[in-house]
């Protein structure tokens, strides 16, 4: 894939347990965690949440919060009638439709079908990405991708794409969740996906992942629109894989072969081989089969053993927004010449360079990957 427009990252917006971009970037470092005993629902047993306030988050207002952000770190400012946007989520507005739920099921309408709220047309799946559009008051291509937990890479490699084509010039993407519901809680209960305590990514004894909730959003620039306006750059992106497994509804397919394909396509997109990779941002949800399956893929790809970690330890495992987190902070490593630990961590239950303490080394390129339910593979490429 020859690139025709060198995509580059211009502004970065971040919310997470840990607060805002440079406030969660400066605990995770710390190796500090979000992730504390919570109990939002009192029909629910307490358990590990991290949560970005007292109460669980709406997803409008994390969206806005976010978008916010970005345009102010990248020296932007409302109206950007002629950039694009694509901003996912998983779950969307799910935590409304579950309230509407429980007032109809207390409140039935007598021979009717439920009525709904007058502003039940606001909470349809791209919810954020309009939320997104009218803040920015664009009139250019607006694209909520939802591709489970990997629709924040997806995202961001639709930005890129649009951008790359000469489509646009510039771009809002990335993708905010927040989970935080009955629902979506007692529905990783019940797969005994959840841990007890916390979230330990590729620990021997991890326990299952936190849910977590906020967002990321990347303002992607073409490198010429980018040295027009004299914005500083945290870094590049190269190029993406995205494949799937078709295999099962929420396990990974045995051997990684779709995974590892996905990784392959970014690096021959990007024109990297797997030698000159610094540092991987891995998925690393402290479930049993995702960490063994993401492991087994890092030792077959890279043997040179890249330094590797994930930050689901410490912001929690933030569903779709995770991947555009992930890309954040491997952009703020790259810039800032910093390994991120792996919060949780405490024995390795495999034979990889998983950091467990901040590192000072010489990055140039980093990977970071998603692995979604439906066997959603994503992976995309950044370099200084």
């Amino acid at each position: 894939m020859a690139c025709s427009q060198e995509v580059v990252v211009t502004g970065i917006g971040l919310v997470s347990a840990l607060g805002c971009l440079e406030s969660s970037w400066k605990k995770v470092l710390a190796g500090e965690s979000g992730i504390h005993i919570e109990q939002p629902f009192p029909e629910l047993a307490p358990c590990p949440l991290a949560l970005t306030n007292r109460y669980p988050a709406r997803l409008e207002p994390l969206t806005e919060q976010v978008v916010q952000a970005a345009l102010q770190d990248a020296g932007l400012s409302p109206p950007l009638p002629d950039c694009a946007i694509v901003v996912g989520s998983s779950r969307g507005n799910q935590a409304r439709w579950e309230e509407w739920a429980i007032l109809h099921s207390i409140l039935p309408t007598p021979h009717s079908l439920p009525s709904l709220p007058p502003t039940w047309l606001e909470t349809l799946p791209h919810t954020a990405a309009i939320a997104a559009a009218q803040y920015i008051g664009t009139q250019g291509a607006v694209r909520s991708p939802m591709a489970a937990c990997a629709t924040g890479l997806w995202a961001i490699a639709q930005g890129y794409e649009l951008i790359r084509s000469g489509e646009y010039d510039r771009v809002v993407a990335g993708a905010v969740e927040a989970p935080i519901t009955p629902l979506t809680i007692t529905g990783f209960q019940q797969m005994g996906a959840l841990a007890r305590t916390g979230a330990y990514p590729f620990d021997r004894d991890r326990e299952g992942l936190v849910l977590g909730e906020g967002g990321a959003v990347l303002i992607l620039e073409s490198a010429t629109l980018a040295k027009q306006r004299s914005a500083p750059v945290y870094g590049r992106i190269l190029g993406f894989g995205l494949t799937a497994d078709g295999f099962h509804v929420s396990a990974p397919e045995p051997g990684s072969r779709a995974a590892i394909a996905a990784v392959q396509q970014c690096l021959e997109r990007s024109g990297l081989f797997s030698e000159e990779i610094d540092y991987i941002h891995a998925h690393g949800t402290a479930t049993a089969l995702n960490d063994r399956n993401e492991a087994h893929l890092i030792q077959t790809l890279f043997p040179h053993k890249p330094p590797t970690s994930s930050t689901k330890g410490a912001t929690g495992h933030t569903i779709g927004a995770s991947g555009a987190l992930g890309a954040a902070f491997c952009l703020l490593a790259l810039q800032q010449q910093a390994v991120p630990p792996t919060a949780g961590l405490k024995q390795s239950e495999f034979d990889l360079d998983l950091v467990t303490v901040a590192r000072s080394t010489a990055l140039q390129t980093a990977l970071c990957f998603s692995f979604g339910f439906g066997g959603q593979n994503a992976a995309i490429a950044l370099s200084r």
